[in-house]
């Protein structure tokens, strides 16, 4: 299935309505920072990225999908999509009950090459016809893939206290900010223990971990267009690229550069080149 849009709002289409019980779409959005308002639908989805940064919100977190990485979400869950910058991506769905040892929880995932073939061959797969026996074979197989792909930690937890909202939303308006955990406890009216407590509580991070997960999320959307680390550094407020390198191999693993050229890398071994087309949402 082949959808087109413009710059702006893009054009939903039911997939419940598919009568296959998991089907793949292929996508090719070109157009530039295109998002989908908030929805749901009966079955689950896995949306991957060949080409460009995805964002995929839901009501407390944020995901991100850089190149060669796909976000799963559960069936009858409130969401939206967001693409930044030129994107290519795929689209899985999956009936609940399709397979059992699929993620419960909205989730980032590797995609590995095998993987990435499966989905390019079963998104050639009509919709509206039965399925074969080769091809039930084939999205066995995908689903098999599929339960066993590695987690990535590319989420930003969003609180549900309205102080807490807040103070995610100044974070996301002002990332270069520099001011003390205690100041940013009195902007929101709270006292630093209470702040620290209450974030623990409902996130699980500390405000230190927290802030520097949104720092490689907002980083992450920014290299992938074609930024340089320093200018990133420099722009999360950071005083040298040093200090941005350090911050983000801690937190991924990876420095920088080698965590985005393994992606390009994979996507050349990948020939994404014949990706065909598809769409999704977006919210804050």
């Amino acid at each position: 299935m082949a959808s087109t849009a413009n710059e702006g709002t893009v054009t939903r289409w039911d997939v419940d309505s598919i009568s296959r019980p998991v089907v793949a779409l292929s996508a090719s959005m070109v157009s530039k920072n295109w998002e989908q308002a908030s929805h749901q639908h009966r079955k689950a989805q896995l949306l991957y990225s060949v080409r460009g940064v995805l964002n995929c919100e839901i009501e407390d977190g944020i995901w991100i999908v850089p190149p060669q990485s796909a976000v799963w979400i559960p069936g009858g869950l409130l969401h939206a999509t967001r693409g930044s910058g030129e994107t290519e991506c795929y689209c899985l769905f999956v009936e609940p009950d399709a397979a059992p040892d699929l993620p419960r929880g909205c989730c980032t995932i590797g995609v590995s090459p095998l993987l990435r073939e499966l989905l390019l061959k079963a998104a050639a797969f009509s919709e509206d016809t039965a399925s074969c026996a080769r091809e039930d074979r084939l999205i066995a197989t995908l689903l098999d893939e599929l339960s066993a792909a590695p987690l990535q930690d590319l989420h930003l937890p969003l609180p549900r206290d309205r102080r807490l909202r807040r103070l995610a939303e100044m974070l996301l308006a002002d990332p270069a900010v520099k001011i003390s955990v205690q100041d940013w406890a009195s902007r929101i009216g709270m006292s630093e223990r209470s702040m620290s407590r209450l974030l623990l509580q409902e996130i699980g991070m500390s405000f230190g971990r927290w802030r520097r997960q949104l720092h490689v999320i907002l980083s992450l959307q920014r290299m992938i267009k074609g930024e340089s680390v320093q200018a990133v550094a420099s722009e999360l407020g950071y005083e040298g690229p040093s200090g941005f390198i350090t911050m983000f191999r801690k937190t991924v693993g990876k420095p920088p550069v080698q965590y985005l050229s393994t992606r390009s890398s994979s996507l050349t071994e990948g020939d994404a080149s014949h990706v065909p087309a598809i769409l999704l949402p977006g919210d804050a």
